[in-house]
């Protein structure tokens, strides 16, 4: 009986590896059909009466090589993604745009067209890598834009850490058939999706065009926490999209520069986000948005570009209104996803060395498979002259920023994710403090002491440490809410409206870590079934509302957004523009309401460091 059980565990447990792994059902069904027959040759072999040890060894051993077999045979195949959930959806009348005639499908329930993979440029690949986007080329016939296009190439972890992560980070793990594929990644990369309402309306719809985030390095168009089908519902015509990334999208060489018909380099990843806001300015009548009324928002470095779409000279009168998720540019040194130009091309310089080449046109020839994996980072945006001509505060200081009005903001535990590995104690406190603000870090932690509080929450694999909680609190000031204070100052003393929240709401799932605002603001909680709550729901639905409002008007406050794309009688919880006397910003939680920035007194700290680096 034990030899039963344990071959019965065995299979168990490999199943459920097969299924992490995301293994096709094939697989399963070669496991079970091996342990069905291991069970069958031990009973026979005991009828028989001739079992011996060497016979038992052989058989298990046969028994073990057949599942190491069957893991690597029954591998995941690239798949893109579906655009859609619903089988066999309807399809779209056909649309013109730029490049040819294209169909989309309909949601399960008709009230969104998708329209996926939409190609806004030619493929980066071959000649065009390293060169800023180039025009579309047209197809013939009706393309059908069923499927989401590929993430832009990046380094990929295992299937099996992903979906580990997906238990263990995000709690949201489902056991589902039919996702048994791995997401393709490719260097042709540059498409866009669009979601509208069924029906066109008599007036044009206003349009966001959202970017999304991951550090410049990471990241997808079609990442369920920011699909568009909810927002489209309420009203507005939904764009998002992807772009060059890491060494593909930020490499800087001066060989480049010198063969670019526009003097640039560094900045194609960019450039490609403005080639997409080009598309949609062109192309977005024709889905029934308002060329006029477009807002470009984004998350994390998808905010980071929002603000470099803010200051570059090439998006002038592309878009109205701006919507920035944890993450600016605009300070005199940011901390992240921005760099001084030598910076940038010193790291070029190493790229090259790396790979043994000499120039810009030999790393065009090393595939794109082995190009991702370089050591260097190239994950920040410069001042290349064509998309960025200087210092992204300098726009400001000068009043040469685009956007009429901001809606902006940061949840509670920006940082603690990418701090996990650091253990934080009193001892080391001050010396972690000082890898980002330098001879100001015993300042900062005096503002900061080392003893506060830990997190209501933490990952099940932070390293911990008494000091945690205050280095969580410094970073995620330091790192991220610290930008928006800057942005809002500058949107101040323009006379521009800038509308700040913070999202403090918790739940079992991202809670309020980076990105937990995500699928409040996008309508997609329904996604994620059993693990958000009504309260979550009410928010979700308010913070939507906040969005499409802002949208329509630059002004979030007015009323409920409902399904049908109309704005209800009953009014949403007063949001208060920032001005020179009204500097709170609005608590998103169970309860909604007016409240100072709990980081005033670090920026004053951080105030110090920058007036000290700028340039």
């Amino acid at each position: 009986m034990a030899f039963y059980i344990f071959v019965i565990l065995i299979t168990v447990l490999y199943i459920a590896i097969l299924e992490l792994s995301k293994n096709v059902i094939l697989g399963w069904i070669i496991a079970i059909l091996s342990a069905v027959a291991m069970i069958v040759f031990r009973a026979k072999i005991l009828k028989s009466g001739k079992g011996t040890l060497k016979l038992s060894l052989i058989c298990w051993g046969l028994f073990l090589v057949v599942l190491v077999a069957n893991y690597f045979l029954t591998q995941p195949p690239y798949k893109r993604v579906p655009a859609v959930e619903n089988k066999n959806p309807d399809v779209t009348e056909a649309v013109k745009v730029t490049g040819g005639e294209i169909k989309g499908v309909y949601n399960e329930d008709h009230s969104v067209r998708v329209y996926a993979g939409i190609p806004y440029a030619a493929p980066p690949v071959g000649e065009n890598r390293f060169r800023e986007p180039q025009e579309v080329k047209p197809w013939d016939g009706v393309k059908k834009c069923d499927y989401y296009g590929p993430m832009a190439m990046q380094g990929r972890s295992s299937v099996i850490y992903d979906s580990l992560s997906r238990i263990l980070g995000f709690h949201d793990y489902r056991i589902r058939f039919g996702d048994e594929y791995k997401e393709e990644v490719s260097e042709d990369c540059l498409y866009l999706n669009v979601f509208a309402p069924e029906q066109k309306q008599q007036e044009l719809l206003p349009v966001i065009f959202y970017v999304h985030g991951g550090s410049l390095n990471t990241g997808q168009s079609y990442y369920t926490e920011y699909r568009g089908e909810n927002l489209a519902k309420k009203g507005v015509v939904f764009v998002n999209f992807a772009y060059r990334l890491g060494v593909f999208g930020y490499y800087t060489a001066e060989d480049l520069k010198a063969e670019s018909p526009n003097n640039t380099t560094g900045n194609y990843g960019l450039l490609d986000q403005i080639a997409a806001l080009k598309w949609v300015y062109d192309n977005i009548e024709a889905f029934g948005g308002d060329k006029n009324r477009i807002t470009i928002a984004g998350e994390s470095a998808g905010a980071s570009s929002v603000n470099a779409l803010c200051i570059s000279p090439l998006t002038e009168g592309l878009f109205q209104y701006a919507i920035a998720e944890s993450s600016s540019i605009v300070p005199k040194e940011p901390f992240h996803t921005f760099r001084y130009y030598e910076d940038a091309v010193a790291t070029g310089d190493e790229v090259r060395k790396e790979f043994g080449v000499s120039s810009s046109a030999e790393l065009r020839n090393i595939p794109a498979s082995e190009l991702v994996k370089t050591r260097t980072q190239n994950t920040a945006m410069t001042v290349d002259g064509y998309a960025i001509e200087k210092q992204p505060y300098l726009y400001y200081e000068n009043g040469e920023n685009h956007e009429k009005a901001l809606l902006n903001g940061f949840n509670v535990k920006e940082a603690d994710a990418f701090l996990l590995g650091t253990k934080a104690t009193r001892e080391n406190y001050v010396e972690v403090l000082a890898e980002d603000m330098k001879e100001y870090a015993q300042e900062m932690a005096e503002v900061v002491p080392w003893n506060l509080p830990a997190r209501d929450q933490h990952i099940i694999i932070d390293a911990l440490g008494e000091a945690k909680g205050a280095v969580n609190v410094a970073y995620s000031a330091m790192w991220f809410s610290y930008s928006h204070y800057v942005w809002n100052n500058y949107m101040v003393s323009q006379g521009r409206p800038a509308y700040e929240y913070y999202f403090t709401k918790t739940n079992g799932v991202l809670s309020n870590y980076h990105a937990g605002e995500i699928p409040y603001a996008y309508g997609n909680l329904w996604r994620h079934p059993g693990l958000y709550d009504q309260e979550d729901y009410k928010l979700s639905e308010i913070m939507q509302s906040y969005w499409v409002n802002f949208a329509y008007k630059g002004d979030p406050n007015g009323g409920y957004r409902t399904d049908d794309g109309k704005e209800s009688d009953e009014q949403l919880p007063q949001w208060l523009p920032r001005d020179p006397q009204q500097s709170k910003l609005l608590v998103l939680d169970k309860e909604i309401k007016m409240e100072d920035d709990p980081n005033n007194e670090i920026y004053k700290v951080i105030d110090k460091l920058m007036d000290s680096r700028s340039r």
